[in-house]
């Protein structure tokens, strides 16, 4: 076998890594636990597994920063990043520099290869070994590992947790999971482990899931059952078999739902405090200083502008319901004022994704619409997306750009140069991933940021 030169920069490394297997999804464990045993990896810290269709980020933002208080070490990975691969690994709080995650994907690459034994992995499989190889070398008391695709034949399930959290289950991913909530709660709720606590923050679970708990025996609490949360002034209450456990501060992460994703944080917080113990009070400060990038995220007061990676109904959902709280409160502040273009929306969205069930969910609360294409193999098409959106609202503005970075910019034009516009007119950048970064990188450009 040829030798291949080693990468010598990041760069480098995540271009060669994303070339390893012919394919970017590959469910599986095989591949990933031999390189495992060749790794001799063997993680000695407490392990979270978060898994889910929508909440997950939240939740792992919300555990890290509670460890981090309680005074520990913390471990984090998340996936996808939205303008650098290090968001993905970070120790408290702190993302991992270059050289440190190219020790990692040097480490992984020589398992990988052993003896000339050549095994494919996936771009998500070697992130994943690579960040808990560094956890394991940087010595972490504690890992919050994120799924990112499914629970039961995700890379991240090749590890074994002491708590396994599934937040809200929804149809997402379905040509890998299956076509309704029972079948892909079951491949989410394959995280869960005999004799170990299984949390799950669904408001209402799919048997699937309770059925699968249950039958290995899981220590299964579920959100309105086990445990529940009450809204209490500006606080809330973590509530455990019906008992007040903790009063706490409102996450500082905007929208009601947030706090299903506090709940699930603190559920399993309590459920290892024999392991990992933790004050009221680090819990309290981590909810006041919890920040998620992309995730509801103010980035300009003039005009509002908003950025969310909502991309799928559920999320949507959130998003609507978020968006309404603030313009009821814009017309309870300035009763009487219209806005001149309104809410106005920079859309763009992956043409795999429930374009229609998305824009259902919003559609009432955008005024207008500046829809882009995204530089993927697969984007939609912003033809295709303003179609969708005209169908289902067939008095919208709708103007196309070949860009959500372009949109974004004749979006903030146009409300400057509106004549009845005043402060109640909102940019909200939504869709995708992609299109949040992608605004997100020309926001940080010299000379462009509106922050």
């Amino acid at each position: 076998m040829v030798s291949q030169p080693v990468p010598k920069d990041l760069s480098s490394w995540l271009d060669h890594i994303e070339r390893l297997h012919p394919k970017s999804i590959e469910m599986g464990l095989g591949r990933v636990k031999q390189v495992i045993q060749r790794l001799k990896l063997k993680p000695n810290f407490t392990a979270i597994t978060v898994a889910g269709t929508n909440g997950k980020g939240s939740t792992c933002a919300m555990l890290a920063q509670i460890y981090h208080q309680a005074g520990y070490k913390v471990g984090c990975y998340t996936s996808p990043h939205l303008l650098r691969y290090n968001e993905r690994v970070k120790v408290n709080g702190n993302e991992v520099d270059d050289r440190l995650l190219c020790e990692a994907f040097e480490a992984v690459e020589a398992a990988r290869r052993y003896a000339g034994d050549e095994i494919a992995l996936t771009y998500f499989e070697v992130g994943t070994l690579a960040a808990v190889w560094h956890f394991v070398q940087t010595g972490v008391d504690v890992a919050i590992l994120e799924i990112g695709l499914g629970g039961r034949l995700d890379a991240v399930n090749a590890f074994t947790p002491d708590c396994a959290i599934v937040t809200a289950v929804d149809l997402d991913h379905q040509e890998f999971l299956g076509d309704d909530r029972e079948k892909i709660a079951y491949e989410k709720a394959g995280v869960y482990r005999k004799d170990t606590p299984a949390i799950c923050g669904d408001n209402y679970p799919p048997g699937s899931l309770i059925e699968y708990a249950k039958s290995i025996h899981a220590n299964l609490r579920c959100i309105n059952q086990y445990f529940n949360w009450n809204v209490l002034g500006d606080g809330w209450q973590y509530l455990s078999q019906g008992h007040v456990v903790h009063t706490l501060p409102l996450p500082a992460l905007q929208g009601k739902y947030q706090l299903n994703n506090a709940a699930c944080a603190v559920a399993a917080v309590e459920s290892l405090q024999g392991k990992l113990p933790v004050a009221t009070v680090s819990i309290a400060e981590a909810m006041r200083q919890v920040t998620v990038a992309g995730r509801f995220q103010k980035v300009s007061d003039k005009p509002l502008t908003i950025l969310d990676v909502a991309h799928n109904p559920q999320a949507a959902r959130a998003l609507a319901e978020n968006l309404a709280a603030i313009r009821l409160e814009q017309q309870s502040n300035r009763p009487g004022k219209k806005a001149g273009l309104g809410t106005v929306a920079v859309f763009a969205m992956l043409s795999d994704k429930d374009i229609t069930g998305v824009v259902e969910a919003v559609k009432d609360e955008i005024d207008t619409w500046y829809v882009a294409s995204i530089e993927h193999i697969r984007g939609a098409r912003a033809s295709d997306l303003a179609a969708v959106i005209s169908a289902k609202s067939p008095a919208a503005r709708i103007d196309l750009f070949n860009t959500p970075a372009e949109a974004y910019e004749h979006a903030r034009a146009d409300i400057e140069a509106c004549i009845d516009g005043n402060e109640n007119d909102k940019i909200i950048v939504f869709g995708s991933f992609f299109t949040v970064a992608g605004v997100m990188q020309h926001i940080n450009e010299p000379g462009v940021s509106h922050l």
